[in-house]
């Protein structure tokens, strides 16, 4: 009797469990670490300085995050593919530090183009991006890396 119990109560646990959130399907593309928009860092002593792929990984979470809270960003990113979100900006981070894997998703101008992004939309996302590396305590030397890296697609993403 106590097995049925708990077979039961370990069924409806399963039904009850929220469903895990899959991407959702974008039209097809070309594959390409050029889709980065950049070409990785080569001195290991950077992805090191981001505490290798799990530093990544926080530093990408804690981004998403604020995606979801700054209030200068919920508008732009209220219909986001977080989960693919989230998996493409580990990936660029992962691949632009010089870190293992290559980059899957769209180059930057095709992945931004119907978002209107403005410069001081541009500007949240990087203020957020450095408030995401200070929690990781990724030294400032290189955060600047990193930005620098980043900086020039503003070029691409910027449409209004």
């Amino acid at each position: 009797m106590k097995l049925s119990t708990l077979a039961l109560a370990a069924a409806l646990g399963l039904i009850a469990a929220p469903a895990l959130a899959e991407e959702q399907p974008v039209d097809p593309y070309t594959v390409s670490d050029a889709n980065a928009g950049t070409a990785p860092i080569t001195d290991p002593a950077v992805f090191k300085a981001f505490h290798g792929q799990g530093g990544v990984n926080r530093i990408v979470a804690s981004l998403i995050g604020f995606y979801h809270t700054d209030p200068r960003l919920t508008d732009i990113f209220h219909a986001a593919d977080f989960e693919r979100l989230q998996r493409l900006l580990g990936e660029q981070f992962c691949y632009i530090l010089g870190g293992p894997g290559h980059y899957t998703g769209r180059d930057m101008a095709s992945a931004h183009k119907d978002m209107g992004l403005q410069v001081r939309d541009f500007d949240a996302l990087v203020e957020d991006l450095q408030s995401a590396m200070d929690k990781e305590h990724v030294p400032n030397w290189a955060q600047n890396k990193l930005l620098a890296k980043l900086a020039p697609m503003k070029r691409a993403v910027v449409t209004r």
